[in-house]
Parts: C-alpha cells; structure tokens; sequence
C-alpha cells in the first residue's frame, strides 16, 4: 500500500510540469493568437474571415510537422506576423502542443 502510494505522488510530481506546459501554450495563445483565430482556432473572427484563414484543428493543419509549425510562428507567414524575439522557444513549443490539442 505504502509503495502504491509513493510510486503515484511520485508520478503526479513528474507529471506537473507537463500541466503547467500545457497550461502555458493555452495562455500563449489566449494572448497571441486568439484574436485572429479565435479562442477555438476554428478562424471565426472578423480577422480570421477576412483573411481566409484555415482552421487550427483542421486535418490538413494538425498533418503539418511540429517544426514547420514553429517555423511559421516564429517566421511568420503570409500576413501572419513573426513572433521571434516576442516569444521564447519554450514558448514556441508550448502553443504548438495547444494547437495539437484543438483537433
């Protein structure tokens, strides 16, 4: 019982790291990216509509590889702006592993 018990704190102590990752690149998009496409990355906003844009759960998007991703946030791309030097690689990381959670 006692080994049960310290095998699972010890599992919820490496795990919340990972939470709070998460929990980062929700944050990160919230006050990045949110605006133009939309708090569900379906690109339902003003913005989102106008430029036409794809949505962020869409197959052909979450297809795209982890690093062509952070290549086009950190880049930018079309009139998507760049965010190097605005946002740390960690936090580049980060909204790519929420934008895997919007499929």
């Amino acid at each position: 019982m006692k080994r049960t018990v310290l095998l699972l704190a010890i599992v919820a102590i490496m795990l919340a790291p990972l939470a709070a990752f998460a929990a980062d690149g929700a944050a990160v998009y919230k006050a990045k990216c949110a605006s133009c496409h939309g708090p569900d990355g379906k690109g339902e906003t003003a913005i989102g509509k106008s430029m036409k844009l794809r949505s962020l759960g869409a197959a052909d998007v979450q297809k795209i590889a982890d690093a062509d991703l952070t290549k086009v946030i950190t880049d930018g791309k079309g009139k998507m702006p760049a965010y190097k030097g605005k946002l740390s690689a960690d936090e580049i990381k980060a909204l790519v592993a929420y934008i895997r959670t919007l499929k």
